[in-house]
């Protein structure tokens, strides 16, 4: 809860809440900009829209192929990390694509030359430009796709990344072009591994190596390399036992984790919350497994939660301009007062004058 900015919460913008998160997904953007603003002791919704402003943030495609909101000068060591799962190169992905390796190779050489003149394109202007060439007019209707499967390669080996929205239609710009010093290149990703494991776990430890990488690609990642990256962090890492499971954290937030006292507490947080994103919806700690399917709903969706002591026990929605809460049938009396208190975070975060509260 500390290290996640939930208690205390943060007195920083957005570029440090989204860093701290290691970065914050954006898929659905109203729930990016609520992610931040709960974690402001003076929520500022604006806050998001004024980073992606100030190129202080950049949105892309990351980790599980979903859009995030990420720092540039980080940005790129996550990419790094999703471009080593070389996700294109499998036979289920060319099958379902209808894309080759080859074709993927030479999109990306076509798309960094057409971004390198300094365009922003939507992405009709851009799969215009491309499938004027006769390599790409097969791929017309899979560029053209929202999923945007095919340009998510590129996005992880950074020639691609969105740029400022024209009206309701989003953009494609080069992320060098658009950051300038702030971006830094995509590295290796031996390079990139340790950079990451420490920022994930500096906010989401302990956890082990599986769980790390179901939160990066879902479990994509060889596992010798995987297994390869923690040992090499050495002594930077430390084993601990949470309750009987054995899992990593860094070795500089030991001492701290040991004297910490148990969090007592409730919160209320969004859909696509990086609390539970973070450990994924499988974490039994956090989320008992009997519940799972009142947070991970059907095509994705992630559902608002409850946080009492740090784990959660209901969902909530927004009705009729006030918060309903469902909590699970085993889930005890609710504290009412810190939920109604939650409920006033909720609609400043939201730029809403009042959220009354009703349980159901």
């Amino acid at each position: 809860m500390r290290r996640q900015f939930l208690d205390p919460r943060s007195k920083g913008d957005a570029s440090e809440i989204v860093s701290r998160l290691c970065g914050v997904q954006a898929q659905v953007w109203s729930a990016g900009e609520l992610a931040v603003a709960l974690r402001q002791s003076t929520p500022d919704k604006d806050s998001v829209d004024r980073g992606i402003a100030d190129r202080t943030l950049m949105k892309t495609w990351a980790m599980r192929g979903t859009l995030h909101l990420l720092r540039p000068s980080e940005a790129g060591a996550y990419l790094s990390l999703m471009a080593s799962t070389g996700s294109w190169l499998k036979p289920s992905w060319q099958k379902a694509s209808g894309v080759s390796p080859k074709q993927i190779d030479e999109l990306t050489e076509e798309v960094a030359a057409i971004l390198g003149e300094g365009a922003v394109l939507t992405r009709d202007q851009l799969v215009t430009r491309l499938v004027a060439d006769k390599r790409f007019q097969s791929m017309e209707e899979r560029l053209r796709s929202g999923w945007g499967s095919v340009l998510k390669p590129l996005a992880w080996r950074g020639v691609l990344c969105h740029g400022p929205n024209q009206g309701n239609k989003i953009t494609f710009t080069l992320p060098e072009r658009q950051f300038g010093s702030d971006w830094k290149q995509v590295p290796e990703p031996d390079e990139a591994a340790p950079v990451v494991i420490e920022s994930y776990l500096g906010a989401y430890g302990p956890a082990t190596p599986e769980i790390f990488d179901r939160w990066l690609s879902l479990n994509s990642t060889s596992k010798p390399k995987l297994r390869g990256w923690f040992k090499d962090m050495g002594d930077k890492l430390t084993e601990v036992d949470v309750e009987g499971r054995q899992a990593l954290m860094l070795t500089e937030h030991a001492n701290e984790l040991a004297d910490i006292a148990p969090y007592k507490g409730a919160r209320l947080l969004g859909s696509f919350d990086q609390y539970v994103l973070g450990p994924g919806t499988k974490d039994e700690v956090i989320l008992a497994a009997e519940h799972r399917s009142a947070v991970s709903r059907a095509a994705g969706w992630i559902s608002p939660i409850v946080v009492i002591h740090g784990r959660v026990v209901g969902v909530w929605e927004i009705l009729d301009q006030e918060i309903v809460v469902t909590p699970f049938p085993d889930s005890g009396r609710l504290p009412l007062k810190e939920m109604e208190k939650e409920a006033a975070h909720v609609a400043r975060a939201s730029q809403l004058s009042r959220l009354p509260v009703r349980v159901v």
